[in-house]
């Protein structure tokens, strides 16, 4: 017991300085893409490229939905004319599918929290149920580090708890296989209503590179309304928690 109080005293404070300071990203970390159509050559190389359809162009005029999007950096590698880059963006989260699209030349806004209802309710605190809908594990892995000392998440009042029935929130990540749509429900049905949706990674939003299989109901949108969408292959531990704080308007 001693030695334990003793190493934790030289371990001293451990957890990161976000949000009150801006979060220390990897050199590769692929944030927001950033599309410039006047530097397109309209040869369909990033749309080839792309392994979760989502890139459109018509013309020169791209555009990318971040809620398909993987971030794996295929489709500015094969842009020659450097139409397409990624930024250190990690503001991806959004309340509404819309504004996950990624348009040429836009000046990008996170949006702010309209329900007044869920602030009124979890602006303080937020009760989370996770549900893992045939996930790979890794939107569930960087979930679950938010509740290491290095990130903390409780300080903000978010918790992870044991049974639906005590949660504000159902977090689902996967694409929602088939053998787990009903679990899914019942998980949903079993919080009590109000219960609000946070849809944690490309899978959970659109199906990711699962979208077009049978086997899979191609993510929650016709399942349950999300109020919060993170993107992300998954979302960075930062994305995720940045999104979770402006929708409890601590942001």
């Amino acid at each position: 017991m001693l030695n334990a109080l003793k190493a934790r005293f030289f371990q001293g404070y451990r957890t990161g300085k976000f949000p009150d300071q801006p979060p220390t990203l990897p050199d590769r970390f692929n944030g927001r893409p950033v599309l410039d159509s006047s530097k397109c050559a309209d040869c369909g190389a990033c749309k080839k490229a792309c392994p979760a359809n989502a890139i459109s162009a018509v013309g020169k005029d791209l555009s990318i939905d971040t809620g398909k999007c993987i971030f794996c950096g295929d489709c500015a590698a094969v842009c020659k004319q450097k139409a397409i880059t990624f930024s250190q963006e990690y503001r991806l989260a959004n309340m509404t599918r819309e504004k996950l699209i990624v348009r040429s030349g836009e000046i990008y806004e996170p949006e702010r929290p309209t329900d007044r209802e869920f602030l009124r309710f979890c602006s303080k605190s937020l009760k989370i149920r996770q549900i893992s809908a045939g996930g790979c594990a890794a939107c569930e892995l960087d979930f679950n580090v938010l509740g290491t000392l290095a990130w903390d998440m409780g300080r903000f009042g978010i918790q992870v708890v044991a049974s639906p029935r005590h949660a504000d929130c159902i977090l689902v990540t996967g694409p929602v296989s088939k053998n787990m749509l009903l679990a899914l429900k019942k998980g949903y049905e079993a919080a009590p209503h109000p219960v609000w949706v946070i849809a944690c990674g490309a899978c959970a939003i659109s199906g990711g590179i699962y979208q077009d299989s049978p086997e899979t109901m191609g993510g929650i949108e016709e399942i349950l309304k999300p109020d919060l969408y993170v993107p992300g292959c998954p979302p960075h531990p930062t994305t995720l928690l940045e999104g979770m704080l402006r929708l409890m308007n601590r942001k």
